[in-house]
């Protein structure tokens, strides 16, 4: 377990809004050395903490391509164990190749006990999502896990993004790709339960 000082939180949220800032630039806002900043984010880097995403919005609000999308969770039978999940299945390139082009988010978690797949499953059409799960993934499974792996499935129509990875909320803070530049600096989540907003006079707790 880590405890982020106060030079690495204040560096993380200059990178949460706005990825690509420059170490300059983040020295310029926080005010502190450009060294102590390549340091802070250089460390948090390698010790794999911060992590890098590109997300294209393929759905009615971005290319359009996607505009089906439900969240499954897959419960298996009984002594099926993660890590002979992750050998079976993460690890196979042609279920790479489905996942990384219908599956946009997936966790393994439990379920009365069980190990469960859960994953969004996005696609052009609901009956093209429909025959993706039915006729490539779910045969996968079976193949991978044995006829009998699939105790419970249930699924989830998801209609509206409302919130990413803590602080990004697409309808709301975002204007193209970033945070809006007047998103107060105490709205935006680093690691503490309980950041405190006191630009316009008040506290409260981080949305």
């Amino acid at each position: 377990m880590k405890e982020l000082d106060d030079f690495e939180r204040k560096v993380v949220k200059e990178l949460i809004r706005n990825p690509r800032i420059s170490d300059n630039q983040i020295a310029k806002n926080v005010k502190m050395p450009v060294m102590t900043v390549n340091r802070k984010r250089k460390g948090l880097e390698e010790e794999g903490y911060l992590r890098y995403f590109t997300s294209l919005d393929t759905g009615e609000h971005g290319t359009g391509k996607f505009r089906a999308k439900q969240i499954y969770c897959v419960k298996f039978k009984i002594g099926i164990t993660r890590k002979e999940f992750m050998d079976k299945f993460e690890k196979d390139p042609k279920l790479l190749t489905f996942t990384s082009c219908y599956i946009s988010l997936s966790y393994l978690g439990e379920k009365d006990g069980h190990l469960a797949y859960i994953f969004i499953l996005e696609a052009e059409t609901e009956s093209k999502m429909m025959d993706e799960f039915n006729s490539k993934l779910i045969p996968a499974l079976m193949e991978r896990f044995g006829e009998d792996c699939i105790r419970e499935i249930i699924t989830l129509r998801i209609t509206n993004t409302l919130r990413l990875h803590h602080n990004y909320i697409p309808t709301v803070n975002m204007k193209g790709a970033l945070i809006k530049k007047d998103w107060p600096d105490g709205y935006i989540f680093v690691d503490q339960e309980n950041e405190k907003i006191e630009e316009n006079g008040y506290k409260e707790s981080s949305v």
